[in-house]
């Protein structure tokens, strides 16, 4: 399973009088990632470490940003990966206490910083689909809509349009899984054609 976040989450720990922000974005880029951390050493610039773990696509990459090595950005990126996330950044600003942590200590405080704004965030699952296209004459239109929804209401498939030109076309997003049904539907119809078929996939909560 993948999955994304549907919106920025914010975190806040405390250890030893160490302060620890967490913040998650949705990202499309590592270029809109690196604004993103840019933005956030700008907001919060007294703060001594701003570590970073980011995954968009095939791209996966940790900052442990003046902590010691492995301390932070690894053990955040390792949180992102056993949730399974993608198109994610994670920023964990630190405001020293004063107390030195160890490195076990710190592993903990960067971990549980970005667990605790997974926990606050709304998630999205990517789902594998089909977005169709059927033509269909003026006469079979308005019969074979009323097919289809009823269809569509019990496949998890969507009518997303219906275009009324030389013939009606309908654009049909369905569940990979569901093209043999959809073809089911179709074949005692053999005047309503099934133009073409798109993979694509969408992010359900």
């Amino acid at each position: 399973m993948t999955a994304t976040i549907a919106a920025a989450v914010e975190s806040r720990i405390e250890v030893k009088k160490s302060v620890f922000l967490g913040l998650l974005a949705p990202v499309k880029t590592v270029a809109e990632a690196d604004a993103i951390i840019t933005a956030r050493r700008k907001e919060h610039y007294s703060a001594r470490h701003h570590c970073t773990a980011l995954i968009v696509a095939d791209t996966q990459r940790s900052s442990d940003d003046g902590e010691p090595g492995g301390s932070a950005g690894l053990p955040m990126l390792t949180v992102l990966r056993h949730h399974e996330l993608t198109d994610v950044l994670a920023i964990v600003t630190r405001y020293f206490g004063g107390t030195l942590l160890g490195v076990g200590g710190l592993i903990r405080a960067y971990s549980d910083a970005v667990a605790a704004a997974i926990a606050a965030a709304t998630l999205l699952t990517y789902r594998s689909a089909i977005r169709a296209t059927i033509v269909a004459g003026y006469d079979r239109a308005p019969a074979f809509e009323h097919l289809l929804r009823t269809w569509a209401d019990s496949s998890a498939a969507t009518v997303e349009a219906v275009d009324y030109a030389a013939a009606v076309t309908f654009t049909v997003l369905l569940p990979t899984p569901a093209l043999p049904s959809l073809q089911t539907l179709l074949a005692p119809h053999p005047e309503i054609t099934l133009l073409s078929t798109e993979a694509t996939g969408t992010w359900t909560p």
